[in-house]
């Protein structure tokens, strides 16, 4: 292992590191029309790049564009369409001349449920989404990047590593989206090309706040956070931490800093965290009250 990028990848700053300019080199990012995907659409316009940007919502994609101006590309595609993904991932790279940058970023959060409560088919969408969504974007991505010794990121979370009382489709989602990136990762270097995975805490964006702020349980679940691992960033700040990680071509990267020693730390934290979690008695009454709110 190379230990500087490993360094590197822990978010400590070295001197003279890998400097990836992404002026003039065309980046791809899906769910581009709102949140951390427009925010980062946003930051790396300002750096030059020009943008290929995918979402399924047709007006927030060309309000996003317009309010940019040049160097954008767009098309309406949702990712659980394998071949209409694939089929605007060949247009964009066909139009901007090839892809050198790709960010698998759509994805979505759903209401907090159980396992034992939630309807299949809420499940499935959230597997589709954040996990297949990322496959279907990456796969027709690849040889575009190959071409062009690119770089592609898939948007993991904290929650790939923490406990999920009542949000596991989404917990599973996100560590199964770890695996695909660090799978990527090695894949991908034989030919040229590096791979990232990004994690988040809670990032303030609509999808957040219809989650844990709309939702009284959504609001108690959270609260079982320590304090530091609650405090939000904005989609500024998460695209902010994106486009540097981007421009050094980071194997790994996470923010806020506060979640570093549980995500390296993940083999003994977790341990504990759910034998205590098991036992809690306010965690047993917040399942209960998930599982019966149908029911009221």
């Amino acid at each position: 292992m190379n230990v500087l990028n490993a360094v590197r990848d822990l978010g400590i700053p070295l001197p003279g590191g890998r400097n990836y300019r992404v002026a003039g080199r065309t980046v791809l990012i899906t769910g581009g029309g709102a949140g951390i995907g427009q925010a980062l659409a946003r930051r790396l316009h300002e750096r030059g790049a020009r943008l290929a940007l995918i979402d399924r919502d047709k007006d927030a994609l060309a309000e996003t564009a317009g309010s940019l101006g040049e160097r954008v590309l767009t098309a309406v595609a949702d990712v659980r369409d394998r071949d209409g993904i694939a089929e605007a991932v060949g247009e964009l790279a066909g139009r901007a001349g090839g892809l050198d940058v790709v960010v698998a970023n759509a994805g979505v959060t759903p209401p907090p449920a159980t396992l034992r409560r939630i309807e299949p088919a809420e499940f499935d969408r959230v597997m589709e989404i954040n996990v297949t969504g990322a496959f279907n974007t990456v796969r027709p991505a690849v040889d575009h990047l190959i071409a062009r010794r690119g770089h592609v990121v898939v948007i993991s979370s904290a929650a790939a590593f923490v406990p999920g009382p009542a949000g596991a489709p989404y917990m599973i989602s996100k560590a199964a989206v770890e695996q695909l990136g660090r799978a990527l990762r090695l894949e991908l270097a034989a030919h040229g090309v590096t791979a990232g995975v990004a994690y988040f805490g809670v990032v303030d964006t609509q999808l957040a706040r219809t989650t844990l702020d709309d939702d009284p349980l959504g609001r108690a679940l959270e609260k079982r956070l320590p304090a530091a691992l609650r405090k939000r960033i904005t989609a500024e700040q998460a695209a902010a931490v994106l486009a540097d990680a981007i421009a050094r071509r980071a194997g790994r990267t996470l923010a806020p800093a506060a979640w570093q020693p549980w995500a390296l730390l993940r083999g003994v934290v977790n341990v504990a965290a759910d034998a205590y979690l098991a036992g809690d008695r306010t965690v047993h009454a917040l399942i209960h009250d998930v599982e019966t709110r149908g029911d009221r």
